[in-house]
């Protein structure tokens, strides 16, 4: 998607790899693509679109389809 596109725009190098390594490898290397294609953006877009992409995180996280992590509590 385009916003997840922008939001990874300015995400930190190492966020985006953790992100790279758990798509297929055909998906990774068409991002990277992408990514390295799309030029100059506003900080403004690009902190729309990742807290875009948070808002969705927390509402997939709240809905028990993902697990955010973070919670301090621990599973045995």
């Amino acid at each position: 998607s385009d916003r997840l596109l922008l939001a990874m725009k300015g995400a930190d190098p190492e966020l985006k790899e953790k992100f790279f390594k758990n798509m297929s490898k055909r998906a990774s290397e068409m991002m990277r693509d992408d990514l390295e294609s799309l030029g100059p953006t506003k900080l403004s877009d690009v902190e729309g679109a990742q807290k875009d992409i948070l808002q969705a995180a927390r509402k997939l996280a709240d809905e028990g389809k993902i697990n955010l992590g973070g919670g301090g509590e621990q599973f045995v």
